[in-house]
């Protein structure tokens, strides 16, 4: 057990490495960045994004929050990735990575690349990429869907002010081109009489109506690729159906990819073509959404599954995963699902075990797993 004393020179050593790592974060943001810094290739043509041992943390007064650790996935053009898994378990972070949106400079990406291939042809990674780069990259390139229309909406601005804002940033169409796109937009998205919305406000329209403009929003510029961060949480059932819809039809039109963040796996089976399952910052399995649904490996993803509400049996209690997700602060050295699974062996004290390729499109993080496979 640690003395208080002991305790509060802990703590003074984390806050006096916070500080320095704040200086140093600030003394190089502003600084110019060269173009041949952040150019790189992709690994794979056909891939739109690709995400390479991506390690993001938050430097907390208390201790180094280790969001994302490790992750690595793909995400290939023209397909849509689900990243599924419990609150908390570095969906959105993740997601947040990609468009460099983290609260800075606490929130960091400290290690890895994130190779994105760029409309112009010219491959960028991310991680390394400038402030004024990333500017020309979201929206026009990568834009995001968040999880709550009425905060990501300005109340003070109208809904056409606000849409157009987009088109002005980052195209030269002139102001009554602009009004058109505006108008044309909102009518894509499934909106009657967008003269008239146009001149609306936020709180005048209904929670399904706020949601289709911020994916108007997103569409503005034509995207390669679209972060939907749990796109239909705040909506009912009826309205969930119409927006996940809309999102596959405008996917076509617009040959975009979709990065669709979810807890719900109802919607990862019915959008998704490859799933990625996430625990405390890790994928501990990923695969077709075929490969996830109907040959789960891992505990966590077979917990997962069982936690579904199932027609059949409806007098059965819904199944839940026991125990507790580990402190993100103090995570452990051994698999940090080890004290939650029901099937753990003896291999699980051992370090994180890597992704295992079950199949070509299927791998698992599991000790048990590889155990099975080497007898």
């Amino acid at each position: 057990m640690i003395s208080e004393k002991d305790r509060k020179e802990q703590l003074k050593a984390i806050k006096k490495e916070n500080a320095r790592r704040y200086r140093e974060y600030n003394r190089n943001k502003n600084k110019k960045v060269a173009e041949s810094t952040y150019l790189t290739e992709m690994k794979d043509d056909s891939n739109l994004l690709e995400i390479e041992d991506l390690h993001t943390c938050f430097y907390t007064d208390i201790g180094t929050v280790r969001a994302v650790d490790g992750v690595t996935f793909n995400i290939p053009k023209g397909k849509t990735v689900g990243v599924v898994g419990e609150s908390g378990c570095g969906k959105s972070v993740t997601s947040l990575s990609v468009m460099r949106l983290l609260q800075e400079p606490q929130g960091q990406i400290s290690f890895g690349s994130i190779r994105f291939n760029s409309k112009d042809g010219k491959p960028v990674d991310i991680a390394k990429a400038s402030i004024k780069a990333m500017e020309k990259i979201r929206s026009r390139e990568i834009s995001m869907i968040f999880q709550e229309p009425m905060t990501t909406l300005n109340p003070v601005l109208t809904i056409g002010k606000q849409i157009d804002e987009v088109l002005e940033l980052h195209t030269d169409l002139k102001k009554n081109e602009r009004y058109q796109k505006v108008c044309d937009l909102i009518s894509m998205v499934g909106i009657s009489n967008a003269d008239r919305i146009y001149k609306m406000y936020p709180h005048e329209l209904s929670g399904g109506m706020r949601q289709r403009i911020v994916i108007a929003m997103s569409l503005a510029c034509d995207p390669q690729l679209i972060i939907a961060d749990e796109p239909t949480t705040a909506l009912d059932v009826t309205i969930q159906a119409q927006i996940l819809e809309l999102m596959r039809d405008l996917k076509d039109k617009i040959s975009a990819s979709i990065m669709l963040i979810t807890h719900d796996l109802g919607v990862v089976a019915e959008m998704a073509d490859i799933v990625v399952v996430m625990y405390a910052g890790r994928i501990i399995e990923l695969g077709t959404t075929r490969d996830i649904f109907k040959d789960p490996r891992h505990p966590y993803t077979i917990g997962l599954m069982k936690s579904r509400p199932n027609m059949i049996g409806e007098d059965e209690k819904l199944y839940s995963i026991p125990g507790n997700v580990p402190n993100p602060i103090n995570l452990p050295n051994h698999c940090y699902f080890k004290n939650r699974c029901e099937s753990c062996i003896g291999k699980c004290n051992n370090p994180y075990p890597g992704l295992v390729s079950i199949s070509d499109t299927h791998k698992v993080a599991c000790w048990r797993f590889i155990e099975e496979e080497a007898k």
